[in-house]
């Protein structure tokens, strides 16, 4: 199976961890964020995986190389300009008709085997893995019903299905991503969805955290150092 990393961006909003290093090669206990992940896609059948690369790419080149350390093909997509989280896929020309793509900073024991079984299943274009998030208001709310208060809620929770920045194409789905042109996910969903292109979703069921603030950094390093096995094996 294929797989295709995001591993280009400037990762701003987790500075200052990424002044000196890449987000992809911030460490989580002895492992780059992106390392943990790759050794989880491979015990899930990916053995080729092209990494999307753009700021300081040399860095993430000079780590990882061919990827036979990890027994696995690794190769390299260079964009000399951000073309967003899918503009990138139209650089890649030797792509099957079927591969995943995620963001190169999660951290995950997401069963990817699982989920591509389900694309097929489900017959989609695309499917997009999501999470079940709880995000807490820390304001009281009004419910409101014919210009009168009808109930208060203290801070209340509600849950949302979340994208969880990992997706699978089906290679039909790259007919609408211009090459060289700057595209973002949700920019292409919605295009779909307005051409009546089937999407489906799979719910990760486990634990996902999106490493994109000092604090979720913080959460993450916390994680991964109780059950480093939970997310590698």
């Amino acid at each position: 199976m294929r797989a295709v990393l995001l591993a280009g961006g400037k990762g701003t909003r987790l500075f200052p961890y990424t002044a000196v290093f890449p987000k992809p090669l911030v460490p989580l206990g002895e492992k780059p964020i992106l390392e943990i992940l790759l050794r989880r896609l491979r015990k899930h059948g990916f053995k080729k995986v092209t990494l999307c690369v753009g700021h300081m790419s040399y860095l993430i080149q000079t780590f990882f190389k061919d990827g036979q350390w990890l027994d696995m093909e690794i190769d390299y997509s260079l964009e000399d300009k951000p073309l967003g989280t899918v503009g990138p896929l139209a650089l890649i020309e030797d792509l099957p008709d079927l591969f995943l793509v995620a963001n190169g900073d999660l951290l995950t024991d997401a069963n990817f085997k699982k989920m591509v079984a389900d694309h097929k299943q489900k017959k989609a274009l695309l499917t997009i893995g999501v999470y079940n998030r709880a995000e807490k208001m820390e304001l009281g709310v009004l419910e409101v019903k014919n210009k009168r208060v009808v109930n208060y809620l203290e801070k209340p929770t509600k849950n949302y299905l979340i994208s969880a920045g990992v997706y699978i194409f089906d290679k039909k789905v790259l007919k609408y991503v211009e090459a060289g042109k700057h595209m973002d996910f949700p920019k292409l969903v919605n295009l779909l969805l307005k051409k009546k292109v089937k999407i489906n979703y799979f719910l990760i069921k486990g634990f996902w955290l999106d490493i994109g603030r000092p604090d979720d950094y913080q959460k993450a390093v916390e994680m991964f150092t109780a059950d480093s096995k939970r997310f590698v094996e």
